[in-house]
């Protein structure tokens, strides 16, 4: 049975329903509040969505690790009591709708050529729903099993969302404007540790960031590489963050372009090839940044960059530096 359609709402915010189709499963409880801990607490289990799978299991891992805990990769009761420290806040939360939340424009779905995206103003969310899910680090499945049909997309109205809100989100005066949004639509905390090392492993796909003492400190699933781009391996450092980047789509540089294809600018946007930021190495047309597909993370290969969801992006791109060195093994 399909998914019935949903509305797309315009930049003036007109009502529309939050459609629950009779397939959509409800997501397990135990599951969604350990992704929902594991988000809070640096160590990402991808989409949020009560399902569990092998971003949940890597997540616990890396969480388990970081505890001196044994590595099952399993909510096993152990990890469980770990958690309850951190237990204070519920897991999901009502959460009320503003004009802020809610503020487009959206543009619809993407056209999939990039000459085509290259005349657009952004590659902005494509509806509230897809912007939404992408703030609450959720899946619009996710949204709508934990809501009602009578739920209404609109400011006012109030909705049940994982809660990833941040405690802090108390950033510098300086920082720019359009990037402190960013940060804020994405729920990213400022609040982050500081990383002195970032090592990504191909065996287990996911990134690590580890403090001056040498503990893992974070940890997020990952793509990287693919047959015809594989990984750089080696260690390399990072050079600098450009946040809301264009993306400049060069043919030559991707094995699967058209033949016609023609180098074009492609205007920022969340739905941008490398989403909100883009962590620069020192590794020639190479570099850590978002995705326009976050369910897709550790599913799907790459064209040798590490993309992780935005949020993550985000979130990693705090925590780093120029000069900090980034370690790619097998």
């Amino acid at each position: 049975m399909r998914l019935l359609k949903f509305l797309v709402l315009s930049a003036a915010f007109l009502p529309a329903l939050i459609p629950i189709a009779a397939s959509a499963a409800a997501p397990d409880q135990r599951i969604l509040g350990a992704q929902v801990l594991l988000d809070r607490l640096g160590f990402g289990p991808g989409v949020i969505d009560g399902a569990g799978g092998m971003s949940f299991a890597k997540a616990l891992r890396g969480w388990q690790e970081a505890k001196g805990l044994p590595l099952t990769g399993k909510l096993d009761a152990a990890t469980v009591k770990s958690f309850a420290p951190f237990r204070a806040m519920p897991t999901v939360i009502d959460v009320k709708l503003t004009p802020a939340i809610l503020e487009g424009p959206f543009v619809g779905p993407l056209p999939a050529k990039e000459s085509d995206q290259a005349k657009m103003k952004s590659l902005g969310y494509a509806d509230a729903m897809e912007k939404l899910a992408e703030r609450y680090h959720t899946t619009r499945a996710t949204l709508i099993a934990l809501n009602s049909p009578q739920t209404r997309v609109r400011p006012g109205a109030t909705i049940k969302v994982p809660n990833v809100i941040p405690p802090k989100q108390a950033f510098a005066q300086d920082i720019n404007p359009a990037w402190r949004k960013t940060l804020w639509t994405l729920n990213v905390g400022s609040d982050q540790p500081e990383v002195a090392k970032v090592v990504v492993d191909k065996s287990d796909g996911v990134l690590r960031g580890y403090d001056g003492a040498g503990k893992l400190v974070a940890q997020f699933p990952a793509t990287m590489g693919s047959e015809y781009d594989p990984l750089p391996i080696g260690t390399w450092k990072i050079q600098g963050r450009s946040y809301n980047p264009p993306f400049h789509y060069n043919p030559k540089l991707f094995w699967d372009a058209d033949s016609t294809d023609k180098k074009a600018l492609l205007p920022p946007g969340p739905n941008g090839p490398v989403g909100v930021v883009w962590i620069d190495l020192d590794k020639k047309h190479y570099g850590i940044h978002g995705t326009p597909r976050p369910e897709t993370i550790g599913r799907t290969e790459s064209h040798g960059c590490i993309r992780l969801t935005n949020w993550d992006a985000a979130r990693l791109a705090l925590m780093v530096k120029p000069g900090t060195p980034a370690v790619f093994q097998e």
